[in-house]
């Protein structure tokens, strides 16, 4: 997921902002983090629900939607 998603993300629970937490950023061949995430947490800033970001995608399922166990 590329940085710049995060400004408009939001929670889909109550459309407060996310923010990013314990970020893990892709490296280039030099070693040189870019601006891609593959690993972190989006926590919403009003309700604080977690929304984790597993191999640079984010899931905004509901938690009530969300499989507990990955597949």
């Amino acid at each position: 997921m590329k940085e710049s998603l995060l400004e408009i993300l939001c929670c889909p629970l109550d459309k407060h902002d996310l923010e990013l937490e314990d970020a893990e950023y892709a490296t280039d061949d030099d070693g040189d983090e870019t601006d891609e995430i593959v690993a972190g947490v989006l926590v919403c800033s009003e309700c604080g629900e977690r929304y984790p970001i597993e191999d640079g995608i984010p899931n905004l399922l509901p938690p009530d939607m969300r499989e507990e166990t990955p597949a």
